[in-house]
């Protein structure tokens, strides 16, 4: 597995398209690899996320199977004269895991459920949580199955922050697709390191295609 990033410029036309829709920005992606094999095989698959900090500064980081080469990106979205990306191996981080750890992490996902829209209704739908305590809850109970725990604070809360909480509508085909997503920062406890890698590997929750399900640490501190 592989970590990249890339730094994207956001003055350029090119940059601003792919910024305002994530199935630009997907298509870009899955072309950053020659071989179907190196953007998905068994049990892992290609994975990104757009962060924007504070100075506007903004990165795509992808984590994938195969080593990806973004030199259209480069000369789409970068700054083609002064720099390119960088990818370093993924595999060392997640054989180091082991339950007890903490880590700081970040994940964009996209918090749904499935109900139906009328108690008439046949059919299920998804449904996206739109609230805060929603959204937090929708982490807290998917983390045992992916091998961690939320860190809690001293009030038993759990210790984690929420922001860029928003819903983007953009065009698939002729379609028009919205998604809700949420930004989770947090302080994570491994608990099943082999499952925890999978999540890693292969991400949490819906909209994986648009940017959402990768899960990122940083060491505590």
């Amino acid at each position: 597995m592989f970590l990249t990033r890339f730094q994207i410029n956001p003055a350029r036309r090119g940059a601003r398209k792919l910024l305002s829709s994530p199935q630009a920005m997907h298509a870009a992606v899955r072309a950053a690899f020659a071989a179907p094999e190196d953007h998905e095989r068994a049990g892992t698959r290609t994975l990104w996320r757009l962060d924007t900090a504070a100075t506007a500064t903004v990165h795509l980081y992808i984590v994938s199977p195969g080593r990806p080469d973004l030199t259209h990106l480069v000369e789409q979205a970068g700054w083609p004269t002064t720099q390119t990306w960088v990818t370093r191996d993924y595999d060392t981080l997640l054989s180091s895991l082991r339950p007890g750890q903490q880590w700081a992490f970040r994940l964009t996902a996209n918090p749904i459920h499935s109900g139906r829209k009328t108690a008439e209704a046949k059919d299920t739908q998804r449904f996206a949580y739109l609230r805060e305590e929603e959204q937090v809850k929708w982490l807290a109970d998917r983390a045992p199955r992916h091998g961690f725990a939320l860190a809690t604070q001293q009030d038993g809360e759990p210790n984690l922050r929420l922001h860029r909480r928003q819903t983007q509508t953009f065009k698939r085909g002729m379609a028009a697709v919205t998604i809700a997503t949420v930004t989770y920062d947090g302080i994570l406890q491994v608990t099943d390191s082999d499952t925890f890698r999978r999540a890693l590997t292969s991400g949490i929750g819906h909209a994986k295609a648009y940017g959402c399900g990768l899960l990122m640490l940083a060491p505590v501190g």
